[in-house]
């Protein structure tokens, strides 16, 4: 079968699945694994799709983004075992920035019960700190719908009277030559602050973002250290590169 034949096979299987398996393309192409690892790289430099362990995923859109309820069921172990480790690093008298998100609402319920004053921008993560009993702040600006989120020029210039020890936030998007991204504008500049105003910054992503490009640029690799769980490889060392990731393992 012909390099390209081989390519279309893989390009159609991952519009009706969102990952598939080098085991099951070999089998269906009847080519050898080394020979479908070597198209999967190609295609990735192609940026049809991602690498990932054990085969290839597609790439999300640009713009696409899933709502709180969607996330929330999305990677439920990694993103508890990643609040985890970075709930950890919180320290008596720290000040942070907690992030709208999912992944980030999964640091509360690991936070130990010190002195601690947090700011955040997401709304479903209020009652959880109250309840803990932590010395919370709501930043001001518009509602965005989806991710429960607060953005806009309201939330910078509120964001701007503070400065934190620490800021943990999401992301949609980790790329070695693209650095953090986000579909929304907005909410990518609040992030974009947020890193600005802390002595420390926190990127906590699941395995599944390494690779994707979303629309909107939040920061370049550098300006943050990542908090990502294992996928069964080390990463790549294009990351590595360029900034510090802590993987965490179960």
């Amino acid at each position: 079968m012909l390099t390209e034949e081989r390519h279309r096979i893989i390009l159609d299987l991952l519009k009706d699945k969102e990952t598939i398996k080098i085991q099951d393309i070999a089998e269906l192409t009847e080519a050898s694994e080394s020979t479908i690892r070597r198209d999967l790289t190609q295609l990735e430099q192609g940026k049809y799709l991602k690498r990932v362990h054990g085969g290839a995923a597609r790439l999300q859109g640009k713009l696409k983004e899933l709502t709180v309820s969607e996330k929330t069921s999305k990677s439920f172990h990694e993103k508890s075992m990643i609040g985890r480790f970075a709930a950890g690093l919180v320290e008596e008298g720290d000040c942070i920035f907690l992030d709208a998100g999912t992944t980030t609402l999964g640091i509360i319920e690991f936070l130990p019960e010190i002195d601690i004053v947090i700011v955040t921008n997401g709304l479903t993560h209020v009652d959880a700190l109250l309840q803990k009993g932590f010395k919370t702040y709501l930043i001001g600006g518009s509602v965005k719908p989806t991710t429960k989120a607060v953005i806009g020029s309201g939330a910078i210039e509120s964001l701007q009277k503070y400065r934190f020890d620490k800021a943990f936030l999401g992301t949609n998007g980790v790329h070695p030559q693209y650095g953090f991204t986000t579909p929304d504008p907005e909410e990518a500049q609040v992030k974009k602050t947020s890193i600005e105003l802390s002595r420390e910054a926190f990127i906590l992503a699941d395995d599944s973002k390494f690779g994707e490009i979303a629309f909107s640029k939040i920061a370049d690799l550098n300006e943050a250290v990542v908090i990502t769980n294992g996928s069964g490889e080390e990463p790549d060392t294009a990351y590595m590169e360029k900034t510090t990731v802590k993987v965490v393992t179960a």
